[in-house]
């Protein structure tokens, strides 16, 4: 039957592969007549998840390192992939796509030891948010379950240290502090309030902002730092600057704004993707920021990206903006940056790479994810 299933997918992933063979845009170039390419975003999303699945996906209940056949289990990486899962049944109500998830779910537990409790406090909660999503989509309580565990875990490592916010793992002796422990934490809790309604998560979630933008936020530009003490100076860290950490402050933003209807959380989260568009791209294109863990931070922008669009009440101007530049790079990414007919995403979304980690890949298909919901909801072509 497994000989069966993959044969299946093999088959599936070629035929939605055969897209690629049609003519390619690269722009108006010398002959006007010749043929443009047609971006059909639910199929491309199609293949993104197929080729997900097809190219990383473990037996054992989780995904691989690298489509180069590295087996090592990672747990934040996965993390993404149910998220990546989601957004696929999410927009096609497949079920195989729900039972990946929740196999997902039960490999992740097994990988990690029989437990989704982890040494580091950011990992958690890329975990938590990506249950909290697949329980909003399923009502599978079992998602509900675990990031209501995962949760109270989290809480544990917050201390008065640099005026407060979360220790970045539970070594706590290093005292460094940083964006990904506590911004992706304020979005926790507002959703852990929309599930629960306990005020204590609401609490949380102004808490931990107040902290996040007061310590390792530029008030001028919005740009966002990544962390403090992280060299043991007991400085803020203001040269590593990486898109992820723009993406999760832009997503705390919109997430409080949403609960509180305050705008300076709007305004916040204006600000730092307005930055972002400039200052983390090069000819309007997210930057490479290599393989490994960095794969994964393209993504994160772009899923936060997408939460400032869908869910934050902005302008029809701002929304058409944001949306234009997630489709230029989506579109840069499909032409440029996919290895055929695998259909494997690079880090460096405009060139090719025969292999990709499981972190790139997932970058790719979240912008792939991201442009077909964009195009269903009428604000790209």
């Amino acid at each position: 039957m497994k000989c069966i299933r993959y044969c299946l997918v093999l088959m599936t992933l070629l035929s939605s592969a055969a897209c690629l063979k049609e003519p390619v845009d690269d722009g108006p170039g010398p002959n006007p007549g010749k043929a443009r390419y047609v971006f059909d975003w639910n199929r491309i999303a199609d293949s993104s998840q197929v080729s997900l699945v097809g190219n990383f996906w473990n037996q054992a209940g989780y995904f691989n390192q690298n489509s180069a056949g590295n087996a090592t289990f990672h747990y934040w990486p996965s993390a993404h992939a149910l998220d990546v899962l989601t957004d696929g049944y999410v927009r096609t109500n497949d079920v195989a796509l729900k039972a990946r998830m929740a196999t997902l779910l039960e490999g992740v537990k097994t990988k990690n030891g029989n437990s989704y409790i982890n040494f580091f406090y950011d990992d958690m909660e890329w975990m938590t948010l990506a249950c909290l999503r697949a329980f909003e989509a399923t009502g599978d309580t079992r998602y509900k379950d675990a990031a209501q565990l995962i949760w109270n875990d989290i809480k544990g490592g917050w201390d008065d240290v640099w005026g407060g916010g979360f220790h970045w793992n539970k070594d706590k002796s290093k005292n460094y502090k940083n964006t990904p422990a506590n911004a992706p934490a304020c979005i926790i809790a507002c959703r852990m309030y929309g599930v629960t309604r306990n005020p204590d998560d609401l609490a949380w979630a102004r808490k931990i902002y107040q902290w996040q933008k007061a310590t390792l936020v530029d008030p001028t530009s919005g740009v966002v730092w990544d962390g403090i003490n992280q060299d043991g100076s007991g400085m803020v860290n203001k040269t590593w600057l990486f898109t992820y950490n723009q993406g999760v402050f832009i997503g705390a933003g919109v997430e409080l704004y949403k609960l509180t209807g305050e705008q300076s959380y709007l305004n916040d989260a204006l600000r730092t993707a307005g930055n972002a568009l400039g200052s983390f791209t090069q000819n309007n294109i997210l930057k490479d920021e290599g393989g490994g863990d960095g794969g994964l931070f393209k993504g994160v922008l772009v899923r936060y990206l997408m939460l400032l669009i869908t869910d934050g009440s902005i302008n029809s101007s701002d929304a058409a903006r944001f949306a234009g530049f997630l489709q230029q790079n989506a579109e840069t990414l499909w032409l440029k940056g996919t290895f055929r007919p695998q259909i494997l995403f690079n880090s460096n979304w405009q060139t090719t790479n025969a292999a990709s980690d499981l972190t790139t890949q997932l970058s790719g298909a979240m912008l792939m994810e991201a442009a077909a919901k964009l195009k269903a909801m009428g604000l790209i072509k």
